[in-house]
């Protein structure tokens, strides 16, 4: 049987965020990059690191008298949990209809209406 996937706050996933970027990181690593931008305190910080290390989403390596953090939950395997749940919940799970409201409500660009084009005909071919 399948594990059930890691669910992961908006603010726990901005630590996600910097050990996706670079890992593995001390806590101090991760406290000084999230400090500033945050505004967060470092206990803030290290009580989200200790969440993410109870749920599985983070390891703990003992390195001396630190440890060393990496991400076991693959930035992939969340964002397609991320997105499906955005699907299901507020668009029926249909993808129509998200695309039809960033249509109407967002400015696409020349650029993503362009992605968007080689995306479909790249779904198409492998339809055929």
């Amino acid at each position: 049987m399948p594990n059930p996937p890691i669910t992961i706050s908006d603010a726990e996933s901005r630590v996600m965020e910097v050990l996706w970027q670079q890992a593995p990181q001390t806590s101090e690593d991760i406290v000084a990059t999230l400090l500033e931008p945050t505004g967060w305190h470092e206990k803030t910080i290290k009580t989200l690191l200790n969440r993410l290390l109870g749920k599985g989403a983070v390891s703990a390596e003992r390195d001396g008298r630190r440890y060393l953090y990496s991400p076991q939950l693959r930035r992939e395997d969340w964002q397609q949990q991320e997105s499906r749940s955005l699907l299901d919940r507020v668009f029926g799970g249909k993808v129509a209809p998200l695309l039809a409201h960033f249509s109407q409500h967002e400015k696409l660009s020349t650029r993503d209406v362009a992605e968007l084009r080689k995306l479909i005909d790249s779904i198409e071919k492998k339809g055929h």
